[in-house]
């Protein structure tokens, strides 16, 4: 019964740790940065990469406000058809959905000073879902089978063999990286458990 209890922390554990490394909150402009009339966001905007299941933190004073426009209010600077208004000082806006989304400040003068922004949500990498096994069985991890030996090759002295070396310098491929990324969790959730 412990170690079922353990496994199952430490399946919940993991689950949470790859929930938080998949969404990211983008404070507007980078860390510790205000929305303010000073611009530079669409630059900024331009080297991040937003996905579906991200969050855009604006922080600004009370003199702003944080408004949802179409590309034509982005472009006219016209809070015109808002999309949504946002005030407080602080605003989290989640990217729900793919394509463009356009943002200003509705304040008379404030978007045509630099208070703008466009950002292109891509959507998220779908996690496949894990089939729900019946309650009482077991799990058992498949192995493949063993590669046969290769047949021995008869060659004359005459022949030269292939020369065969293997690559230098090669990085890990992605799914090496990933596999690696979720060793490190479960053994952080395993250190949790074991902690109790």
């Amino acid at each position: 019964m412990a170690m079922v209890k353990a496994v199952l922390v430490a399946v919940v554990a993991v689950a949470a740790l790859v929930q938080l490394a998949a969404a990211v909150d983008h404070p507007v402009g980078g860390a510790g940065t205000k929305w303010t009339t000073s611009g530079g966001y669409d630059a900024w905007s331009g080297a991040q990469k937003f996905t579906t299941k991200d969050s855009l933190v604006f922080d600004y004073s009370s003199s702003h406000d944080v408004v949802e426009v179409s590309k034509a209010g982005y472009d006219a600077c016209s809070a015109s058809g808002a999309v949504a208004t946002y005030t407080g000082g602080k605003t989290t806006i989640k990217l729900t959905t793919a394509g463009k989304r356009y943002f200003i400040c509705g304040i008379p003068g404030h978007c045509a000073a630099g208070m703008k922004l466009a950002v292109n949500v891509v959507a998220a990498a779908a996690t496949p879902a894990t089939p729900a096994k019946p309650r009482g069985q077991r799990s058992v991890a498949p192995v493949a089978a063993p590669a046969p030996a290769p047949a021995p090759v008869e060659s004359s002295t005459d022949e030269q063999q292939p020369n065969v070396s293997s690559p230098t310098g090669s990085t890990p491929s992605s799914a090496a990286t990933i596999g690696a990324k979720a060793a490190v969790a479960i053994a952080m959730g395993m250190a949790v458990v074991f902690a109790m």
